[in-house]
C-alpha cells in the first residue's frame, strides 16, 4: 500500500527511531518512532507484516507468529529491561495496518501513571533518544537470539 507507513517503514522508504528487534516472514518487531521526540523507553510495536487492518483479518500462521511475538517480548521486556507490568493494545484508527503496542510500566512508577498512555506523563518516566532507543532495542534483540526456545 502506497500510502501505508507501515508498509512503508517494512520497505524501507521510512526511517523510524531504533532498530529491528525481531523480524521474521509474518512479524516486524521494532521501537515506537515519535518524530524526534524523547520516546518512551521500551514502548514496542508488533506489526504485521501483511497488510490487514484488524486482529480478525489474520490467517492463522500470522496468528500464531503475531502471538508468540507479543509473549517473547513482553517476557524480554521483563526480563531485560525490569518492567513489573506490559500494557498492549490495537486501536487502528490512524494507521489502518495491524499493530500492536506494548507499553512496560517500571517499577517505582506512582500509580496515578499507570496505564499505556498515562506512563507518558509522569516526570520521571525513562524517556531517551534515539541512540538510547537503539541501546535497548540491541538489549531485547541480544536476549531473544541467546533464548530461542522461549
Amino acid at each position: 500500500m502506497e500510502d501505508c507507513f507501515i508498509c512503508n517503514k517494512h520497505a524501507g522508504n521510512i526511517q523510524t527511531s531504533g532498530a529491528v528487534i525481531y523480524e521474521d516472514e509474518y512479524v516486524y518487531v521494532g521501537h515506537i518512532d515519535r518524530n524526534g521526540n524523547p520516546n518512551y523507553l521500551g514502548h514496542i510495536m508488533i506489526d504485521l507484516k501483511r497488510h490487514v487492518p484488524t486482529l480478525g483479518d489474520m490467517n492463522m500462521e500470522e496468528a500464531m507468529a503475531f502471538g508468540k511475538a507479543m509473549a517473547r517480548m513482553s517476557r524480554a521486556l521483563m526480563e531485560v529491561e525490569k518492567a513489573e507490568h506490559i500494557y498492549s493494545y490495537v486501536t487502528g484508527h490512524a494507521v489502518p495496518h495491524l499493530h500492536m503496542h506494548l507499553v512496560p510500566r517500571y517499577p517505582n512508577t506512582p500509580k496515578e501513571f499507570w496505564g499505556p498512555f498515562a506512563v507518558y506523563d509522569w516526570s520521571d518516566a525513562p524517556f531517551g533518544d534515539n541512540n538510547e532507543v537503539i541501546t535497548l532495542c540491541n538489549r531485547i534483540k541480544s536476549h531473544l537470539e541467546n533464548n530461542q526456545s522461549e
